[in-house]
């Protein structure tokens, strides 16, 4: 499903702090809200999304940002144990993760000035992948969707495998937040 709003629905909170491309743990801080995620913010910005594991780099200026970012997010689903994939299932999950990492990381080349950073936080049901640009555009499945057409699939896969996804664009800053919800394996 396709939305604006800044985080799906659910019981997720605020993100720790934490260094840039390392894995965070932990609970929201004292006097954090609860019950929903606060919106992703620029760089610098201590709010996010809660989770226990957090990863994020950096690709803004970066060359061959589609697989540097597939790379980066292979390597955390190791770290979190969802590679090597003990079944089908498992399997299917990851590849379906590296799958939307890669549209969005696309998309924000095609139709923006390229990523700026990849996000990437996992806890036991959800992994969320926020991919951030400073373009203006607004993504969105084609519509009506041509499977026969080469080009054009990239948010309708978003949309096909995610549990919800939407963007959030920060104030007084150009550029937007892509996000996306996929469920964990069980």
């Amino acid at each position: 499903m396709s939305t604006t709003r800044p985080y799906s629905p659910g019981d997720r909170g605020p993100e720790p702090s934490g260094a840039s491309g390392a894995s965070e743990e932990g609970a929201p801080p004292a006097g954090a809200p609860t019950g929903a995620a606060a919106p992703s913010v620029p760089p610098g910005g201590t709010q996010g999304l809660g989770g226990p594991h957090v990863r994020r780099i950096g690709l803004q200026g970066e060359s061959g940002v589609v697989p540097l970012a597939r790379d980066f997010t292979r390597q955390a689903l190791y770290a979190w144990g969802w590679l090597p994939a003990a079944g089908a299932d498992q399997r299917a999950a990851a590849e379906d993760v590296l799958l939307v990492v890669s549209e969005l990381v696309t998309n924000a080349c095609l139709h923006a000035e390229g990523p700026e950073e990849l996000l990437l936080a996992c806890d036991k049901k959800v992994i969320r992948i926020e991919v951030s640009d400073s373009g203006t555009g607004q993504p969105a499945p084609r519509t009506p969707h041509r499977a026969g057409r080469p080009g054009g699939h990239g948010m309708f896969i978003v949309q096909r495998l995610c549990l919800d996804w939407g963007v959030v664009r920060a104030a007084g800053r150009p550029g937007k937040t892509v996000w996306a919800e996929l469920g964990a394996p069980a």
